[in-house]
C-alpha cells in the first residue's frame, strides 16, 4: 500500500499547493498503523489481537478465502487458533444500517489466525460462539489441507470436512492418558526375507526417512511386517500413520499392533468404531497421547504429532478414492504428508499400480522386494484355462466350470477349504449373446438385459420384460450369463459337492475368516475371507470378465484382484494351487503365472508414457449438460499444451440406481457429457488452479446447471 502511495505522491508534481497537501497528508494517513476495528454493536473488544481470521464451513469454491471477524472481550481466552466458532455470514456481512447488521445467519468455522488488525476498512461484524476451546485445526492440518485443495481444484473448507471429524462433547470432556515412552526398536523378524528389509527397518529406527515401493510376499506375515515398521518409527521417538482400505484390514494390522507393543500405544480410525468413539481417538492422537494410527482413508489426515512415517497399504484398491468433494486419493494425500513433514514413506501390496512404478521410476522411492525364488517358494501354482479349453471341455460347456477346475476342487477339499472368486454378487446380472458375447440390451432403452433368479428377461433400467430378444450383432438367438453372480455360483457348487460346506462372502455379509476345515468359499473380489492355515486351492472364475472392461485400469485392477485371493491360497510346496479361467496368452495373465505384478506395472507405466496417459501425464474430467461442459471449456484460461478431449456422451442412469451414484456422475435420466483435459508433466498444478479460478468465477455468476471437476479420474475408460 505505501509503494501505491508513493507513485501517487510522486506524479502530482506541478498540481496546486492545496491539492499537493490533501495528497500528501492521505498518504500520511495511510502508512500509520489502523485503530482497532469497529464492530456494528460497538462491542468491546479483546485489548490484544482483537481481529479473527476465520475460514468459514462453505465448500463454493468463490468463497474459498479467510474472513475477518472482531474478537468480543467475553471470548478473548476461549478464541485460540484452531478452534472451532460459529459466525454471522451471508448477504451485507460488513455493512452497518441504522446500528444493525444486514442479514446473515450463524454458520461453522475454524479460526485460523488471531491479528492485530484487519485488511477491511469497515466495521466487523463480531464472532457469535466459540463451540469449543479444543483447538482441532493445528497449523500443520491446515498447510496440508490446503494443499490438497489446490491439488484437486477442490475448497479448502471441504478438506476440513474430511480432516476433521464431527464434535462429540462428551469425547472432548475425557482426558487423554499420557503419552507412553518409545518402545525398544523390534527385530527385523519376517522383513529378513527382502533384499533390503532389514536395513529399512534400521533407517526408521535411527530416525531416518526412507521412502519404499514394497511388493510384499504372499501370504499373511504382511500385516505382522507393517507392524514392525510401524514400531520401528515409534522406537525412534516419532509417530506413524497407516492407511489400509477397509475396516477387516485394519482389525488385521490392529491386532499385530497389540500383539508387538500392547495395548495404548496407537489408535484405530475406522468408521465402524462410531462417532463419539473415533473422535475421542482423533483427540487423543491431536493431544499427542498417542503417536501411531492405523485406519481406512478418512485417517490419512490424521494429526499425528512428530511425524515418521506414511504408510499405504494396498493403494489400488478403489477404496482410497474418497467420494466427496474434492475427492482426493489417500496416496497422493501421503505422498503430500511425506514431503511437507519430511518422513519416511512405504507403499505396500501384494501387487504393484503403476503410480508405483512411477515413483521408483522416478528414482522418489527405491523398491523393496524379495529375491525370485523367494517369490516363487511363497507363491501358489497358477494354472490357466482358456477359450479353446473351455470350447472343447464338456464339463465347461454343461456347468460353466471347466474339468481341470473340478479336479482342483476336489483335490483341494481334501486338505482344506476352497477360494472361489466370482466377479459379481447376486444370482444371475446380466447376459450376452452366447455366440459373439455382445452385450444383450434392451430394445427401447439400450439398457442391459436381465435374468434375476432365473426368471424371465428384464431391462435393468426400464423394467420391460423381452420375450423374443435376437443378438443384433451376429443374429444368433442365444443367451448366457455374462457373469454369474456368487448366490448362483454357490448352488452349482453346492449340488456338485453335496457334502461340503459352501460358505458366500460379498456386500449383504462379509466373512473376516473361515476355519481350516473342508469347505466351499466363495466370494466376490475384495471380500475374500481369511482362512485358518491358508487356502488349498481358489478359483478365479470368469476372468474375462474384469479384463473385458472398457476402462484403463482394467488389466491392473484385474491382475490386483485375482494376486490378492491368490495369496490366501498355501505355498506351491505345499500344495497350493489356483486356476484361473482367463485366456492364458493376456499379459495379466501371464504375469499372474509368472506372479510378476512390477514388471506388468513397469511396462503399463511405458505404454501411458508413449500414449500420453496417467499417471504420466495429468489429466481432469469436465462432466455436465453439453451446453454447461461447452461454456465452461469455453471461459477457462488452460494452461500452454493443455489438450481438450471430447466432450462425449456418457451412459444415462437409470431411475432407481441414480440417488445411489456419486458425485460427479448423471443424474437419473440425464443425458451429460464428459471432456478430458490433459496436461504433460510438470503442469498439474497449472491445470488445477486454472479450472479452480475458472468453476469459482461461474459459481459466483450463479450458473444453474450442475458442473463436476475432478482431477485425476480414476475412471477415464
Amino acid at each position: 500500500m505505501s509503494s501505491d502511495n508513493s507513485r501517487g505522491d510522486s506524479g502530482a508534481e506541478g498540481a496546486p499547493p492545496e491539492q499537493l497537501a490533501l495528497i500528501r497528508e492521505s498518504v500520511r494517513k495511510a502508512k500509520e498503523p489502523r485503530a482497532k476495528p469497529r464492530t456494528w454493536r460497538g462491542a468491546a473488544l479483546a485489548k490484544e489481537l482483537p481481529v479473527a481470521r476465520v475460514l468459514v464451513d462453505k465448500g463454493v469454491l468463490h468463497l474459498d478465502r479467510y474472513f475477518d471477524y472482531a474478537v468480543p472481550e467475553e471470548l478473548d481466552a476461549e478464541a485460540q487458533p484452531g478452534v472451532r466458532v460459529r459466525v454471522r455470514f451471508g448477504a451485507g456481512r460488513h455493512r452497518v444500517r441504522e446500528g444493525r447488521r444486514e442479514g446473515g445467519g450463524l454458520i461453522d468455522g475454524f479460526l485460523v489466525e488471531r491479528r492485530a488488525e484487519s485488511d477491511y476498512s469497515g466495521p466487523l461484524a463480531a464472532l457469535a460462539q466459540v463451540v469449543s476451546p479444543e483447538p482441532v485445526l493445528s497449523e500443520e492440518l491446515l498447510g496440508l489441507a490446503r494443499a490438497v485443495a489446490d491439488r484437486y481444484a477442490g475448497s479448502l473448507a471441504d478438506v476440513l470436512q474430511l480432516a476433521v471429524p464431527p464434535r462429540s462433547a462428551r469425547a472432548e470432556q475425557r482426558p487423554s492418558p499420557a503419552p507412553l515412552p518409545p518402545p525398544p526398536a523390534p527385530e527385523a523378524g519376517s522383513w529378513a526375507r527382502y533384499e533390503r528389509g532389514a536395513a529399512f527397518l534400521e533407517a526408521l529406527a535411527s530416525g531416518g526417512a526412507p521412502r519404499a515401493v514394497w511388493n510384499a510376499l504372499a501370504g499373511p506375515e504382511w500385516s505382522a511386517e507393517l507392524a514392525r515398521a510401524v514400531a520401528a518409527t515409534l522406537a525412534s521417538g516419532r509417530g506413524a500413520l497407516v492407511v489400509v482400505p477397509d475396516g477387516r484390514t485394519a482389525s488385521r494390522v490392529d491386532a499385530e499392533l497389540t500383539a508387538l507393543l500392547g495395548e495404548g500405544r496407537h489408535a484405530l480410525l475406522t468408521a465402524e468404531a462410531g462417532p463419539e468413539k473415533r473422535y475421542g481417538e482423533w483427540l487423543a492422537v491431536r493431544r499427542g497421547s498417542v503417536r501411531a494410527v492405523v485406519g481406512t482413508r478418512a485417517a490419512m489426515f490424521a494429526p499425528v504429532q512428530d511425524l515418521g512415517l506414511v504408510a499405504i497399504w494396498d493403494d489400488g484398491d478403489d477404496s482410497h478414492s474418497e467420494q466427496h468433494a474434492p475427492q482426493p486419493h489417500a496416496r497422493d494425500v501421503l505422498l503430500l504428508r511425506a514431503a511437507q513433514d519430511k518422513c519416511a514413506f512405504l507403499l505396500g501390496s501384494w501387487s504393484c499400480t503403476v503410480e508405483a512404478a512411477q515413483l521408483v521410476e522416478s528414482g522418489w522411492a527405491r523398491p523393496l522386494v524379495a529375491v525370485r525364488d523367494q517369490v516363487r517358494a511363497a507363491a501358489p501354482l497358477i494354472r490357466t484355462v482358456g477359450d479353446q479349453d473351455l470350447a472343447r471341455d464338456e464339463a465347461a460347456r454343461a456347468a460353466r466350470l471347466p474339468s481341470l477346475a473340478w479336479q482342483v476342487v476336489r483335490d483341494g477339499l481334501r486338505h482344506g477349504p476352497v477360494l472361489v472368486q466370482v466377479p459379481r454378487r447376486g444370482y444371475v446380472p446380466r447376459m450376452a449373446c452366447a455366440q459373439c458375447r455382445a452385450p444383450a440390451r434392451c430394445r427401447h432403452c439400450a439398457g442391459p438385459l436381465q435374468a434375476r433368479d432365473a426368471g424371465a428377461l428384464r431391462c435393468g433400467w426400464c423394467g420391460r420384460e423381452e420375450g423374443s430378444w435376437h443378438c443384433p450383432e451376429c443374429g444368433a438367438f442365444r443367451l448366457r450369463a455374462q457373469v454369474v453372480g456368487a448366490r448362483r455360483t454357490a448352488e452349482e457348487l453346492g449340488r456338485a459337492f453335496p457334502a461340503v460346506p459352501v460358505r458366500t462372502s460379498g456386500r449383504e455379509q462379509v466373512l473376516d475368516t473361515v476355519p481350516g476345515a473342508p469347505a466351499l468359499v466363495v466370494s466376490t473380489p475384495g471380500a475374500e475371507p481369511v482362512a485358518e492355515g491358508g487356502y488349498a486351492a481358489a478359483l478365479l472364475l470368469d476372468g474375462w470378465a474384469m479384463l473385458g472392461r472398457p476402462d484403463l485400469r482394467a488389466g491392473e485392477d484385474a491382475l490386483r484382484r485375482w494376486i490378492a485371493a491368490s495369496a490366501l491360497v498355501r505355498p506351491q510346496g505345499d500344495g497350493g494351487t489356483v486356476v484361473v479361467v482367463a485366456e492364458p496368452t493376456l499379459r495379466p495373465v501371464q504375469a499372474l503365472v509368472r506372479w510378476d505384478p512390477v514388471g506388468h506395472a513397469v511396462r503399463e507405466l511405458a505404454e501411458r508414457a508413449e500414449l500420453g496417459f496417467p499417471p504420466v501425464s495429468r489429466m481432469a474430467a469436465v462432466s455436465g449438460t453439453a451446453e454447461a461442459v461447452a461454456e465452461f471449456l469455453a471461459m477457462v484460461e488452460l494452461p500452454s499444451q493443455a489438450e481438450v478431449l471430447g466432450p462425449v456422451p456418457l451412459p444415462v442412469t437409470p431411475v432407481a440406481a441414480g440417488r445411489s451414484r456419486r458425485a460427479g456422475a448423471p443424474p437419473a435420466g440425464e443425458q451429460w457429457v464428459r471432456a478430458l483435459v490433459r496436461v504433460p508433466p510438470g503442469r498439474g498444478s497449472a491445470l488445477a488452479a486454472a479450472l479452480k479460478a475458472a468453476q469459482a468465477a461461474r459459481m459466483a455468476r450463479g450458473s444453474g446447471a450442475a458442473l463436476w471437476v475432478r482431477i485425476d479420474p480414476p475412471d477415464i475408460g
